[in-house]
């Protein structure tokens, strides 16, 4: 199917690539359909594109390659909201807000979305320590192993 993204334009997804956001996002509850593209194989960010609303989309990051210390427990209501039975079938992203320049942007750790590509749903989740997971961490540099 064909659908019109905010940064990439018309493009043609597989319906078994939708993810299903039971919950919607944070501030857009209703939205619950999206679909992550990649946007260049070298580097640990994608588009995370509602597929109902063209102007519903996120630059989004593995924050891991940002902060390699990035760690945080998935409730058990969470877990069984997602369906998570193997982690290694769990991606996490963080949502970027984008700059002048990419030195200048930053990542929302606080609240990353987790996203079970086996069951195909996600689910954004709001830490409780904003203090190692803050709203606005620099990306100034890829720190971790993905590069």
């Amino acid at each position: 199917m064909k659908i019109a993204t905010k940064f990439l334009g018309e493009i043609e997804i597989e319906e078994q690539d939708i993810l299903t956001f039971e919950h919607g996002l944070l501030g857009l509850e209703n939205e619950k359909k999206f679909v992550l593209l990649p946007i260049d194989a070298d580097l640990p960010l994608a588009i995370l594109q509602s597929i109902e609303h063209v102007e519903i989309g996120f630059v989004v990051a593995y924050p891991f390659a940002f902060k390699k210390d990035y760690s945080f427990d998935i409730s058990e209501d969470d877990r069984n909201q997602l369906q998570i039975e193997k982690e290694e079938n769990v991606l996490t992203y963080s949502i970027v807000t984008m700059k002048e320049t990419f030195q200048e942007s930053t990542i929302n750790l606080l609240a990353p979305i987790i996203v079970n590509m086996d069951k195909k749903r996600g689910k954004q989740i709001v830490l409780q320590d904003n203090k190692s997971n803050p709203l606005r961490y620099p990306m100034q540099t890829l720190e971790g192993s993905v590069k």
